[in-house]
């Protein structure tokens, strides 16, 4: 079974970026050459800073749209927590 990800990247200029994925490494590659997410072109991405494991692509994507609908605070707040979730553990 493939696990799904999401993940928070802080970019250079303090906004966070919220993305999912089946392959993190990849596509913190992806990312850091500006490739994959428009968003990257205009904001250089820093660093990965908070990451949840899904079972599916399903509810990875659910959660990714969660967190998207946050304030930019409600997003720090869970970088800061410093909780990495696992969904399997919820």
């Amino acid at each position: 079974m493939i696990n799904w990800y999401v993940y928070i990247i802080r970019c250079t200029d303090g906004s966070l970026y919220t993305g999912c994925t089946n392959h993190l490494i990849r596509r913190w590659h992806q990312h850091s050459k500006g490739n994959g997410a428009k968003y990257f072109r205009a904001h250089e991405p820093e660093i990965l800073v908070h990451v949840e494991e899904h079972s599916n692509r399903s509810e990875a994507c659910k959660r990714e749209y969660e967190i998207k609908q946050f304030s930019k605070e409600e997003k720090e707040g869970l970088v800061r927590s410093g909780i990495n979730e696992n969904s399997d553990d919820q």
